[in-house]
């Protein structure tokens, strides 16, 4: 299904449905397609929400974890949302854990899903290696735990990605700013009820470092999905989307029996 992009001073974004803003932040190599299958499910109960973070737009200087976090907290504030449910896969979920550790007072609850912060595997030392279509398609398939679901299209999205030096630039420098900026330290000041999602089968980010998401993030709770790598919306969207549906609707009546 194709959604309008919408624009609003500098921001373009996706914007559908009525209700709390659920609010979804992509990863290094994400694109709207990789909630293809939330956004049709949520827009039903929720406002979602998917701005374009500008991974290759920020100068070198700010193309950074702390870059982005500046540019969805300038987001938010533009747009007036309140009452957020905010929702970040790989790099976007390190985004979302450094803007709620910021800026708490507009999040209502953070899930997160194969999330950067603690622990990340890189492509591997050589990458990227441009031009070679081959070795692009092999790592873009190690995302997921069915390699099936590393379309020609997505495999074609990374390939340009990579033959663009100074996005290759960009990567580089964001990859670098995620493994430096370790928030394990700071994870114990999250106050918002959060939940972990995570495939069993993540090598980017393996399950071991959801157990210590888990324990660091005092409200926090875990689901794991078998036969499910980096990125679960993508690739078992109908459990993800039955687990979030859950977690949603318990703050919902949590929220509405505390009032």
């Amino acid at each position: 299904m194709q959604y309008e992009i919408k624009q609003k001073d500098k921001y373009n974004y996706l914007e559908e449905g009525n209700g709390e803003p659920l609010i979804l932040l992509h990863g290094l190599f994400g694109a709207l397609s990789n909630f293809e299958h939330l956004v049709e499910h949520f827009r039903h109960t929720n406002k979602v929400v998917v701005p374009l973070l500008p991974l290759f737009d920020l100068d070198i200087f700010h193309t950074t974890v702390g870059g982005l976090e500046k540019f969805v907290y300038k987001f938010i504030e533009t747009m007036g949302y309140e009452q957020i449910n905010l929702l970040g896969n790989s790099l976007g979920g390190h985004v979302a854990l450094v803007h709620v550790l910021k800026h708490p007072e507009k999040i209502k609850t953070l899930i997160l899903t194969g999330s950067s912060g603690l622990f990340e595997s890189g492509m591997g030392d050589t990458y990227p290696k441009r031009g070679n279509y081959e070795y692009i398609k092999q790592k873009t398939e190690l995302t997921f735990y069915d390699p099936a679901i590393a379309t020609k299209q997505l495999v074609d999205e990374v390939y340009e990605i990579t033959n663009n030096r100074l996005k290759v630039i960009k990567i580089i420098a964001l990859a670098k700013s995620a493994i430096r900026n370790n928030l394990g330290d700071e994870l114990n000041q999250i106050e918002a009820p959060t939940l972990l999602i995570w495939g069993n089968n993540d090598t980017v980010t393996p399950p071991f470092v959801a157990k210590e998401f888990n324990r660091l993030i005092k409200n926090s709770e875990l689901h794991f999905i078998d036969k499910c790598g980096h990125a679960p919306m993508m690739e078992v969207p109908n459990e993800f989307n039955v687990i979030l549906e859950k977690f949603l609707v318990k703050m919902k009546n949590t929220a509405a029996k505390a009032t």
